[in-house]
């Protein structure tokens, strides 16, 4: 048995600036008012104050009705759609059809054949406010950067080849938003798999609806919007905090994080004094754990918090960043209304020195703030199946919160043993009282922005894959999303589901952790 090390380690204290959760008192949602919460760290420590409900609408099989009925794992997952509409004579197939006050923050969209013509009509309107002469966000009639739209690994250029973008430009509306495609025989079967993310607001809200005219106005400010999804800051003001320490298997270092209304605003981890070969085994076998005002909230190995997965190679997003080398960074914005706790405990006898930074400010602590959590937890041997109609498969519980909070991400990190893909299934995220999925998916690596196994490493602002081994999908993978807009509030209870389907029969280990915000009272499964 490994020996276990544990090193507590806390943060002194000097006055510094203050910075708070986001404000009660909220006048109108804009576009500019989204890209500005985008791009806020502090956006998502607390519960929204201007109260909405996420969901999405996708192109999942619509012969998936109910968790107890035939079809529940049914797989043409790029043939649904809401219905069909005449609009002057053209028949158009209806996507998406929500009312307001909302506000659409993620549109995926993927396909074999672009060829077609998308249109959004807002607020009720007979008249398109934007038209795209493709099945295809790329081609959206403003640029609006690489950040807010991110081509796929397996894109072509060409219209009647394969597509692939995740669209992040917020597009609010006040009472309703329609999106149709039209196409040369809607009676040909061709594959449109599509997400749509999307906010719908309480009644009354102040919603400015989206116009192309406003997109041309804030050009300056959607290129500043992305100039830092790319190139995100690291906070360093406030308290310095750094702490030198070699973890040896037979002793331990305590210290206390400073007392008051304080956030951890930025922590980095360096690791040095170790042969590059161990990394793997120290970043898995080293486990960091945050108790805020006596309540244990992060608890996951460093490879996973740190969002690399195993082996921890380079990655890097919004949140979190690994260069693959020792040197890892979280600007995930970390609340507690009195003190904290900080430790590292070491599950491998394999000796490194950990140079701890972290930067601790004074946060205004309100009714709706939140502490963060990170929680993790794996499994071995997990079966996966290629017969979609089989009473065997499994939704695989990737993680089940309960209390209130606000999700906001998550890893996937995974050994395939299968000989080929294994991530046909989707996601299913239930909210509350649910009584179908919120967030109905159509594949894993639609989840993760991306599109068409196999797989390749990429990143983006918002996640990516930092491992693929093989070409085929066998070996080690991983995964992760983190959310800006698309974070999705609960009030009593979130389940994240996945299935596990696959090209062919066989087992997949997975690793997985979730980040997420919540109350005091909030908890989450862990089984480990």
């Amino acid at each position: 048995m490994k020996r276990l090390t544990t090193i507590l380690m806390a943060l002194c204290t000097i006055g510094c600036g203050t910075h708070g959760s986001p404000s009660d008192a909220a006048s109108q949602v804009t576009m500019a008012s989204l890209l500005d919460e985008m791009i806020s760290y502090d956006a998502v420590t607390g519960y929204p104050a201007v109260n909405y409900r996420a969901a999405q609408v996708s192109s999942y099989d619509r012969r998936t009705v109910d968790l107890h009925e035939p079809g529940w794992f049914a797989n043409d997952d790029g043939a649904g759609f809401e219905r069909l509409d005449t609009i002057r004579g053209r028949v158009e197939k209806v996507l998406f059809d929500e009312k307001g006050p909302g506000a659409i923050t993620r549109i995926w969209m993927t396909t074999n054949d672009k060829r077609g013509t998308l249109r959004f009509y807002f607020d009720g309107a007979s008249t398109p406010e934007i038209e795209i002469p493709a099945y295809d966000m790329a081609r959206f009639p403003v640029t609006v950067g690489e950040a807010l739209s991110l081509t796929h690994t397996h894109y072509e250029d060409e219209l009647s080849k394969t597509g692939g973008n995740t669209f992040f430009l917020p597009l609010p509306y006040a009472r309703s938003c329609r999106i149709t495609l039209e196409e040369s025989d809607y009676t040909v079967k061709i594959p449109r798999y599509y997400h749509v993310g999307y906010r719908t607001y309480d009644n009354g809200t102040n919603v400015r609806t989206f116009s192309l005219r406003e997109v041309r106005k804030l050009t300056d400010k959607i290129a500043a919007v992305n100039r830092k999804l790319f190139s995100p800051e690291t906070y360093t003001d406030g308290t310095e905090c750094t702490r030198t320490v070699t973890p040896m298997s037979n002793g331990a270092t305590s210290l206390h994080l400073p007392d008051g209304n304080k956030a951890i605003r930025s922590l980095t981890i360096t690791l040095s004094e170790f042969d590059p070969a161990d990394l793997v085994e120290i970043m898995q076998r080293t486990w960091l754990r945050i108790d805020f005002d006596g309540i244990r909230c992060v608890w996951c190995p460093l490879d996973c918090f740190f969002g690399a997965g195993t082996g921890a190679p380079a990655s890097s997003n919004w949140y979190v960043s690994s260069d693959g080398k020792g040197t890892f960074t979280s600007r995930w914005v970390m609340p507690y209304a009195e003190h904290a706790d900080l430790r590292l405990e070491k599950r491998t006898d394999i000796p490194f020195t950990a140079v701890i930074t972290g930067y601790v400010d004074d946060f205004d602590w309100t009714a709706q703030t939140l502490y963060f959590h990170a929680t993790y937890h794996d499994e071995t041997s997990i079966p996966v199946n290629n017969d979609y109609n089989s009473p065997d498969n499994l939704d695989w519980n990737f993680t089940t919160i309960t209390g209130r909070g606000v999700y906001c991400g998550d890893v996937l990190s995974l050994y395939n043993h299968c000989p080929d893909w294994y991530g046909e299934g989707d996601e299913k995220i239930w909210i509350d009282n649910d009584t179908f999925p919120s967030f109905m998916g159509t594949g894993t690596e639609d989840y993760y922005n991306c599109s068409w196994a196999p797989v390749v490493p990429f990143a983006t602002p918002f996640g990516g894959a930092p491992r693929a081994d093989e070409a085929s999908s066998h070996g080690y993978n991983t995964f992760v999303r983190t959310r800006n807009l698309d974070v999705i509030p609960f009030g009593q209870r979130l389940q994240f589901d996945l299935e596990m389907l696959s090209w062919n029969p066989g087992a997949v280990d997975y690793r997985a952790a979730a980040f997420w915000y919540g109350t005091a009272a909030s908890a989450a499964t862990e089984k480990n």
